[in-house]
């Protein structure tokens, strides 16, 4: 079992959270789109070569996020990365994966 987290728009945060979703990923027992999300603000400055979603090459950019925790099993993270990749606004998302104990 992993855990992932990532950070995303709010305003994009549903969509991106449906197509990881989708993959099977976020599923505890009997519940799936099972998630905890924290709002908070990401900064970044893209750099020469970089086609933003938000903000200017070269400007210091200040953006209100969620940050997504949810559980995903061992067989299904490959494709729930994909499918972050894929729905995600930005060209290069934050994420953080983490393999879980089993206890």
């Amino acid at each position: 079992m992993y855990k992932l987290a990532f950070f995303v728009p709010v305003a994009e945060a549903e969509a991106v959270k449906e197509a990881v979703f989708a993959t099977g990923a976020g599923r505890i027992g009997d519940y799936e789109a099972c998630c905890f999300q924290t709002r908070g603000t990401g900064q970044f400055r893209p750099l020469e070569g970089a086609d933003p979603h938000i903000g200017r090459v070269g400007d210091l950019e200040q953006v209100e996020e969620l940050k997504v925790e949810l559980v995903c099993e061992d067989g299904l993270i490959d494709e729930a990365l994909a499918a972050l990749k894929s729905a995600h606004p930005y060209e290069e998302p934050a994420f953080d994966v983490w393999r879980l104990a089993d206890l």
